[in-house]
């Protein structure tokens, strides 16, 4: 039987971190299915769409590995892809909290549907979206802490927020 994973996230834009995890997880399970969260009560500065493009150009060399996308539950939608591992990133201590908490609900929903956490590579551990995002807003060198189109496409977006373009 193949194990199949699931990888959740809003990946609102993806970052290396991501891309390690992923890297190090296609090695260990047959099939990675990226899922991104499409969360109608967030403000994503990629829409859905651009966010799927941009995972598939990024992860589409590696065959082992899908994106797709959820809303509702994540335990229905692991269920649905016949998935029985969730792969978690956890950065530091404070993601611990929420990881654990919802790892425990997951389990209570479906037992049989194991979480697996991963740590990024040391030259990661202190990157997330919401931090680049922050960055690249303010003008700064995102290269190294995201794919090289995902950094062209922030250093665009933001230009043009400067400007007075919104978002766009």
């Amino acid at each position: 039987m193949k194990l199949t994973a699931v990888f959740p996230g809003t990946f609102d834009p993806i970052t290396n971190g991501h891309l390690d995890i992923i890297s190090r997880g296609r090695d260990l399970f047959d099939r990675i299915v990226i899922a991104i969260l499409r969360n109608p009560d967030k403000d994503p500065l990629f829409a859905l769409e651009e966010r799927a493009e941009i995972l598939k150009t990024v992860v589409g060399p590696w065959s082992n590995v899908e994106v797709d996308s959820f809303d509702g539950l994540l335990i229905d939608f692991v269920r649905a892809r016949g998935a029985r591992v969730i792969v978690r990133g956890l950065r530091a201590l404070s993601d611990f909290e929420y990881e654990f908490q919802m790892t425990l609900m997951n389990q209570r929903l479906e037992p049989g549907i194991q979480t697996v956490f991963m740590m990024p590579s040391e030259a990661y551990s202190y990157v997330s979206s919401r931090l680049v995002k922050e960055v690249a807003r303010l003008g700064g060198d995102v290269t190294g802490l995201v794919p090289p189109d995902v950094a062209t496409r922030l250093n665009r977006r933001f230009a043009g927020m400067r400007r007075g373009g919104g978002r766009g």
